[in-house]
């Protein structure tokens, strides 16, 4: 029931049916286009219907073909519609490269028609990165969807792989594990494509435990600093025209290709991985958000502390998933576990939690009246949530039968069992991917904002401690006026940060644009903990609530004792009626926090960028405005 854990994104798109049609019937009839495509979008979208196909399983064309493409082109037109539903273009002219050698060929075609290209695959995104909300199908855009053909895997040494931007990472995972490697984190989902999470720096969450000691060939905080070589289409100044170019992680150029934001196309990456290491995953519930956030120094229960500082330092691995209105967060920490312990339940595959990647019919049915517009609804939404969750992890339902009313009503005899009957998943253990991706798309579709904080590993409860009494502050404020601007949950997560010498290669530096590079004057900042706060897409009052969460803070950890950072796939820069709009935090914001502390960083990336596609094929509007020196 929570969405997107985990700072995953992607550029493609879903093929289930995001292509013209309509959405027919429930709660969306008779809404506004917006609230519909809101409401489809997290439900899992299933309402768009074909209407006519160029080739299969794509819409019938439109507008007239872009003249002259390069012979042999696989040409279809298709909406792009994001995760969430809140960008959604008109038809847009798309293809699928064959080969790598094929990209080249297309950008020298944009450049001389005057056309942009777009990578695209699962559109498991937010931000419009890929392509603005509204682009017409007029407009001179090709997108390029690598999940057809650019998806080849391959061993490359016996500690990387060579993977095609356009393979998912579940595919890479299974690839690895099938090799005896594996990662220390990764995005929860597995319908998320590789270029798309090196695109952003999509990470997972882990930092070494107390006493653990890294294996060689895992590292602690992106995906992308895992990247020991990468072929990009670049311009040849020389020959006048694109071509494929490999550059070694030791190569200074390298580290702007890492995370490009969209604003470079890479084809092929060769990525280090490590010995696999089982992981046990343990749940609970039983922690009031006033004990797990507390401020340091306070004791939990008995004087024991349970704070989220005290999981992370004894497990390494940990998240928070705290649903909004609720007083016990869901708790899921991993630990490294050679063996099965006793009371874990052995695991084989990944996507454990089926009540949360399968919509259960309660949840399914508020959320329709939460869109539909009933907001106030969103305690008893949150509720539903933590109570679902409670019984089908730890079959625990005392707290089912001590609700009363419509609570007790949507959790019938029927509901319960279907949990129940899942298995309980409160203690899993197998091998890393089976417990790293457990996110399908059928969850519950829903926005998101994203930061990262840097600072002290010794700070870590101070920053969560500060960001939960501020976040419970400001929802009791709209609460106590009528207003519910969160019907989802906060989530939580801590990595390391970009530790370059984690790749293996000499003379490596680190992604110049993660939110996880390290800052050259606070070398004690080596965590990030990671702060999301979700709702469903159209939820009144959300944009002004993320604007005031933002502004909080900007001000809080404004590089004193902290910094803070974007995340690159989600939601950010608010103005109170819209996410990615205001000019302060574009313009002065987002670039100052790559630039503080010195050392290469935004302008360096920028400049390599422009250098190695000087005609801006590889972008977009947004872009333009953002990835300015």
């Amino acid at each position: 029931m929570t969405a997107e854990q985990h700072g995953g994104h992607d550029e493609r798109g879903d093929e289930r049916g995001d292509v013209q049609g309509e959405v027919r019937g429930g709660a969306a009839a008779g809404l506004s286009r917006r609230r519909v495509l809101g409401a489809a979008a997290a439900l899992g979208g299933a309402g768009w219907l074909l209407r006519g196909t160029i080739g299969p399983d794509h819409a019938q064309a439109a507008t007239p073909a872009p003249p002259g493409l390069p012979a042999g082109t696989e040409l279809y037109q298709r909406v792009y519609q994001n995760w969430s539903g809140e960008v959604r273009t008109d038809q847009l002219w798309t293809c699928a490269p064959r080969t790598p050698e094929e990209v080249p060929l297309l950008a020298d075609w944009a450049r001389t028609n005057g056309w942009r290209l777009r990578a695209q695959g699962y559109r498991h995104t937010w931000a419009p990165l890929t392509v603005a909300d509204g682009t017409a199908e007029a407009a001179r855009v090709l997108l390029l969807d690598t999940t057809r053909h650019l998806t080849a895997i391959a061993a490359d040494a016996p500690g990387t792989v060579r993977v095609q931007t356009g393979a998912t990472m579940e595919e890479l995972l299974a690839h690895l594990a099938g090799r005896g490697l594996g990662v220390a984190n990764c995005p929860a989902p597995g319908e998320l494509t590789v270029g798309g999470v090196l695109a952003i720096g999509g990470h997972g969450t882990a930092v070494p435990a107390t006493g653990e000691i890294r294996p060689d060939g895992h590292g602690y905080g992106s995906l992308s600093n895992q990247v020991t070589r990468l072929t990009a289409v670049v311009h040849d100044p020389v020959a006048g025209r694109y071509a494929l170019r490999t550059f070694d992680r030791s190569e200074a150029d390298s580290a702007a290709f890492l995370v490009h934001l969209g604003r470079a196309f890479v084809t092929e990456v060769v990525l280090r991985a490590g010995p696999d290491r089982p992981l046990r995953c343990v749940s609970r519930l039983d922690i009031p958000a006033s004990e797990l956030f507390a401020r340091p120094g306070s004791s939990g229960l008995l004087g024991r502390p349970r704070t989220l500082a005290d999981f992370v330092d004894r497990d390494g691995r940990a998240e928070v998933i705290w649903f909004a209105y609720t007083d016990h967060p869901w708790l899921k920490t991993w630990s490294v576990a050679p063996s099965r312990p006793f009371a874990s339940r052995v695991v084989d595959e990944p996507y454990n939690y089926p009540f949360s990647d399968n919509i259960p019919e309660p949840v399914a049915r508020l959320a329709g009246q939460l869109v539909s517009g009933a907001w106030g609804s969103a305690p008893l939404f949150g509720q539903l949530q933590y109570l679902i969750a409670k019984v089908a992890l730890t079959g625990d339902i005392t707290d089912v039968l001590l609700s009363g009313g419509l609570l007790r009503d949507l959790l019938s005899g029927d509901v319960l069992t279907h949990l129940l009957a899942g298995g309980l998943g409160s203690d899993l253990w197998g091998p890393s991917r089976t417990l790293l991706q457990y996110v399908r798309p059928t969850t519950l579709r829903v926005t998101a904002n994203g930061y990262a904080v840097l600072a002290r590993r010794a700070d870590l409860q101070w920053v969560v401690a500060e960001f939960a009494e501020y976040y419970r502050t400001l929802l009791a404020e709209y609460r106590a006026r009528g207003e519910f601007p969160v019907n989802g949950a906060v989530e939580i997560r801590v990595t390391g940060l970009d530790d370059p010498a984690w790749s293996g290669v000499p003379g490596a530096r680190p992604p110049l644009l993660s939110a996880l590079r390290p800052r050259p004057d606070h070398p004690e900042w080596d965590t990030a903990v990671w702060l999301d706060v979700l709702s469903l897409p159209g939820t009144p009052g959300l944009h002004r609530f993320a604007r005031e969460l933002e502004q909080f803070l900007l001000r809080t950890f404004d590089g004193t004792r902290a910094g803070l950072r974007v995340e690159w796939s989600k939601g950010w820069a608010y103005t109170e009626g819209a996410a990615w709009a205001d000019p302060d935090v574009l313009d002065r914001v987002i670039p100052a926090s790559h630039r503080d502390g010195g050392g290469p960083g935004w302008d360096e990336a920028v400049a390599v960028l422009d250098r190695h596609d000087p005609h801006r094929v590889f972008g977009n509007a947004f872009l333009d405005r953002l990835l300015t020196s």
